[in-house]
């Protein structure tokens, strides 16, 4: 996959972060200001978005072609999100929680070859259905959710989700929560 024009440099962006994270310089007063120099340049890397908003670090690999080295587990089950989503929706999950609110997951990450099958079952959303065209879900990314909410879970979303991240981006489907973090 050719990327060009912004999505290209942030592409070789995130290229040259991961040169940059191999190469760590001992840890000397000199060094100092190359540390708080990398800790900006993976803060940038981390936030920086392709015109589509897709975070750079994920859109070299494509929707649901994402490695397990950059999807990480959240709220067990097996359920995986790209890791700065995880970890937003592990606190939301634990805030909740602490106010006696039970929130599950049905859903996460989902691979090309699933969102492929869902779109052939459940019909593509453009046209009724419920599911997005393949290659282009946010599930694909591992940035949404599909979440298990009674009524009282989905009234704490509702008010809470935007702390962490998290919005409810779906019309139609009340459960599906997709992480957009403030840039």
């Amino acid at each position: 996959m050719e990327v060009t024009g912004v999505a290209g440099i942030a592409t070789r962006m995130a290229e040259i972060r991961s040169q940059i994270a191999a190469f760590r310089p001992p840890a000397t007063p000199a060094a100092a200001g190359a540390e708080s120099f990398q800790q900006t340049l993976d803060a940038t890397l981390r936030t920086a978005r392709t015109p589509q908003g897709v975070p750079v670090e994920l859109a070299k690999y494509g929707n649901g072609k994402i490695p397990e080295h950059a999807l990480q587990q959240v709220g067990g089950a097996g359920h995986r999100l790209w890791g700065p989503a995880a970890t937003s929706l592990d606190m939301l999950m634990r805030a909740a929680r602490q106010q006696g609110v039970t929130i599950g997951i049905t859903d996460s990450y989902r691979p090309l070859a699933e969102q492929v099958d869902l779109a052939k079952r459940k019909g593509l959303y453009s046209q009724g259905g419920l599911a997005a065209k393949p290659g282009t879900s946010d599930h694909g990314w591992g940035m949404a959710v599909d979440l298990d909410l009674d009524d009282k879970a989905q009234a704490w979303m509702r008010q809470n989700a935007g702390r962490f991240g998290f919005a409810e981006t779906t019309p139609r489907e009340p459960w599906h929560w997709a992480y957009r973090p403030a840039e």
